[in-house]
């Protein structure tokens, strides 16, 4: 029908939009660079979306059935925000929606994969992957990791020493803020992993829900920190942007940087993927839910624009690095001797590595006891093997790791988690 406006339809089985209830949707928003908290009533600003909104579609757009390209002002601005901060380096590529990086995963995921197929991950990584490869047969090949995530030459050698029946065809790696270890890829490291992509001609699946979650490196000196938040302009380059081939499906998400009840996200790949994925979506989810289309559209079209992302953007950065700045000062004055960590530049946690006492080093159910301490003095960290591919076996279950979060719990709170943790490591150390 868009392509011949004068068709006259009798085949949609569509609802008709005067049979909606919906006359407005919205919401009242913080300007741009502002918080909820520090903004008054008066000065919210009103993100409204009518039956005839203006420069985006109007209710009966976002509300009624679509495809799997997503609403057209929320897909436009996907596209236009990739090109502006990614630039591809090929020609046919493109974005579609997606309900946020684990379903753009599993989609990207069933384009490549079968039964018996074999994913390279990092040899700490993100629990739902887990859980969402292993009832699909499908196994893990774990890669070494150092303080700034996957190691090429890891990834190489076991690349290259494979003897799998099935080639390996695509590796899913963290780049930023990478989850759980916090590490961040420094722009040589991704250069040297898409080298070795090349290379042994691999996909790489770029989940980077914390991307824009990055800041400046840890100072202890406290007058001379956020004085250079990176925003857009002094971000890491992503794999994407180094992609000249076309093997990079980059994963993007609102989750954390907007709210992860939006359920809005979406992907970048050559053009041919993204219609694959398209069509998956028409079969699953259509698309993410016109309501939260409407309101991202409205806000990032109508109100903030680009430059008031941006801004909030910075505004998002402050805050999660003072937060990561005051657990880090925190740690340092009550865990000394008792965890050794790598002081994270992006995202959301820090990766701790138990100092256990030389006779207990390897003990089996070593870990299972430090975690009922962790209990018992009323404090909460997620152990380290519920990140490993390689299950939960007991030796992996006795690895001295655990994860600590710093971005949820209230930074009152801090100090008095850190205490209790430190009580309930001190019997191990």
């Amino acid at each position: 029908m868009e392509a011949d406006p004068t068709l006259l339809s009798l085949g949609a089985g569509l609802p008709h939009p005067s049979t909606f209830p919906f006359a407005q949707i919205g919401a009242h928003v913080a300007p741009a660079g502002a918080s909820v908290a520090n903004t008054a009533p008066a000065d919210m600003l009103n993100v409204s979306v009518t039956t005839s909104s203006g420069a985006i579609e109007g209710l009966g757009k976002f509300l009624q059935y679509g495809n799997g390209r997503g609403v057209p002002s929320y897909a436009a601005f996907t596209r236009e925000h990739t090109h502006r901060v990614h630039d591809p380096k090929y020609v046919d590529w493109d974005t579609v929606v997606s309900l946020g990086n684990t379903d753009a995963f599993v989609k990207a995921l069933m384009l490549f994969y079968t039964s018996g197929d074999t994913l390279l991950v990092d040899e700490w990584t993100y629990p739902a992957i887990i859980g969402t490869v292993v009832p699909m047969n499908i196994q893990l090949a774990p890669v070494r990791m150092d303080a700034e995530g996957m190691v090429p030459e890891a990834l190489d050698h076991v690349c290259t020493n494979w003897t799998g029946e099935r080639k390996l065809r695509m590796v899913y790696t963290i780049p930023t803020a990478q989850n759980p270890t916090g590490a961040t890829m420094s722009i040589a490291r991704k250069r040297a992993i898409y080298a070795v992509a090349q290379k042994h001609n691999l996909v790489i699946i770029e989940d980077d829900p914390y991307y824009y979650l990055q800041f400046e490196p840890y100072t202890a000196d406290s007058e001379h920190r956020y004085t250079n938040l990176p925003g857009i302009t002094s971000l890491v380059p992503s794999l994407l942007s180094l992609d000249t081939d076309g093997r990079v499906i980059r994963l993007d998400s609102f989750s954390k940087v907007l709210a992860p009840g939006l359920r809005c996200g979406w992907v970048t790949a050559p053009k041919y993927i993204t219609d694959k994925i398209q069509f998956h979506n028409e079969t699953s989810i259509q698309q993410p839910a016109g309501v939260s289309q409407a309101i991202v559209a409205s806000l990032m079209n109508e109100q903030w624009g680009h430059s008031g992302w941006e801004r909030h953007l910075v505004q998002i950065q402050r805050d999660y690095a003072m937060r990561r700045d005051l657990f880090v000062d925190l740690c340092l004055k009550h865990l000394n001797g008792l965890v050794e960590f790598t002081v994270p530049d992006a995202g959301m946690f820090l990766w701790f590595r138990v100092q256990l006492k030389p006779e207990l080093q390897g003990q089996t159910g070593v870990m299972q006891r430090v975690f009922d301490s962790m209990v018992a003095n009323h404090v909460l960290l997620v152990p380290g093997y519920m990140f490993s591919p390689k299950g939960a076996e007991q030796k992996v279950r006795d690895e001295p790791y655990i994860r600590a979060a710093f971005s949820f719990a209230a930074t009152t709170d801090f100090e008095a988690a850190i205490t209790r943790l430190a009580q309930a490591l001190e019997p191990f150390c």
